[in-house]
């Protein structure tokens, strides 16, 4: 057994520590569903044959990943860093930027490859397209790539019905992961700032719900503008409430982010090479007990293993919370759907520049009495917030004046960049104008009988900025 005070100096070292290097990089993350306009699944070969064209054209990209077919699902340029894959199925793929000082940089480099990848999947007559949850999914062959992890992944997902007795309910898409796609963003994070940039961001997690909702399980659900939420929270990654979502507390210092760091729950390790995961368990009775029985993949299928907990197995500790603290020293905000491709960077720009305007951001938040002060928490308005309709009790232009006043704060701080970076937010301020999200649009446009073959279309375009 592992004492509790090994525990903590871990995760110390593993989450906090980092936070004392002062870098000031970004990094993006954008999964992209893939669509066969023959309303037919997916087809891997073209996938594949696609992936072998790219690298052709890009040969400083290398193998980073093979299936254990043969296939590569993930590439790798050692330069810049950038890496093209897929994510957890050959339905999404992946552009996982290289972290750069600029937001330009970025966008011009996710241009090149999204523009040349998007016109050899037309050949094909697939395409891709900006949206959170793929449009044809039901057309989907739904299966994980074969790999260690993805294996290990949907393994773990479809496991909830060994949960029982649990004060929670188990949605029917533990493939979820095939068909939801993100837009994630890294942004360096002080020691110092560390506390205080997890409480604020917090709190503007239901506005951030207004402004980049797009994920509409459609022909189910269609009245949720962002069903991603749902998807992770009622999952076995949602076992422990503390591992998805919101934190729904204001921590008081490194100490209590210290003590939520070990409420969380372990659900993977690595042994000799390969993934074991099982039954979400919280991480100090983890480490309190002698031996842990799994399930590892072997020889095509799983087999129980029995094994001893290690400290090093801290690195496997995986929350998928809105806002993570990564072993990088980078705080990830990882609550917004993809967006509309030509929109893409709208996601990091206002994280970034909110990133520089945490205290005038903090005393707006504070203030505020537009969503706040209305017996709600910011996870109860997050849940309101993903819905078609605004709460009859929210003053819906007071509503509009805290978005508008957040993305200006947002614009203030890239202005203050002095690179151009706030032109990426012109999207925002058109949503808040017209009281829309990407997500919400969908609703209205199908509701309007526009064909969902426009919309695919629409969301894909790589527009001008």
């Amino acid at each position: 057994m592992i004492s509790e005070k090994m525990v903590r100096k871990r995760l110390y070292d593993e989450f906090i520590k980092p936070t004392t290097q002062k870098k000031n990089l970004i990094g993006i993350e954008i999964e992209i569903p893939i669509v066969n306009l023959d309303k037919k699944a997916v087809d891997f070969n073209v996938v594949h044959k696609v992936t072998r064209k790219f690298q052709k054209n890009y040969p400083d990209f290398k193998n980073d990943g093979i299936d254990y077919d043969g296939n590569v699902f993930s590439l790798k340029n050692p330069m810049t860093n950038d890496i093209l894959c897929y994510d957890c199925s050959y339905n999404n793929i992946e552009f996982a930027m290289g972290c750069e000082e600029d937001l330009f940089t970025i966008d011009n480099r996710f241009r090149e490859y999204y523009s040349f990848i998007k016109e050899l999947f037309e050949e094909y007559n697939h395409t891709l397209t900006g949206m959170g949850i793929n449009p044809y999914r039901k057309y989907n062959k739904n299966s994980p790539i074969p790999s260690e992890r993805y294996l290990m992944l949907y393994n773990h997902l479809k496991s909830f019905k060994d949960y029982k007795n649990l004060p929670m309910y188990f949605h029917k898409y533990p493939e979820y992961g095939m068909f939801s796609s993100a837009s994630q963003v890294q942004l360096d994070v002080t020691k110092e700032n560390l506390v205080k940039t997890i409480n604020v961001f917090s709190k503007i997690e239901p506005l951030k719900a207004l402004l980049f909702s797009n994920s509409v399980l459609i022909e189910e659900n269609e009245h949720i503008t962002c069903f991603r939420d749902l998807l992770w929270e009622h999952s076995t990654h949602g076992v422990n409430p503390h591992n998805i979502g919101m934190y729904d507390v204001d921590f008081n210092g490194l100490d209590d982010l210290q003590a939520y760091l070990e409420s969380l729950n372990m659900y993977c390790v690595m042994r000799n090479g390969s993934y074991v995961n099982f039954p979400s368990i919280p991480l100090l009775e983890y480490f309190n007990r002698e031996y842990i029985t799994g399930e590892i993949y072997s020889n095509g299928k799983y087999k129980k293993i029995k094994f001893k907990p290690d400290i090093d197995d801290i690195e496997f500790l995986r929350p998928f919370k809105f806002i993570n603290l990564t072993f990088r020293g980078t705080i990830e905000f990882r609550s917004v759907c993809t967006q509309p491709i030509g929109d893409s960077m709208s996601v990091a720009a206002f994280h970034l520049g909110l990133m520089c305007k945490l205290d005038e951001l903090d005393e707006l938040i504070t203030k505020d009495e537009i969503i706040y002060n209305n017996g709600y928490t910011a996870s109860e308005l997050r849940k309101l917030f993903i819905m078609d309709e605004i709460p009859a009790f929210i003053d819906r232009e007071g509503l509009r004046g805290l978005l508008k006043d957040v993305v200006d704060l947002s614009s203030q701080g890239l202005i203050e960049r002095g690179l151009g970076e706030e032109l990426f937010l012109k999207p925002l301020y058109e949503r808040i104008n017209k009281h829309t999200n990407p997500g919400m649009d969908t609703i209205t446009s199908l509701n309007k009988n526009v064909r969902l073959e426009q919309l695919i279309e629409d969301y894909g375009k790589l527009d001008n900025i």
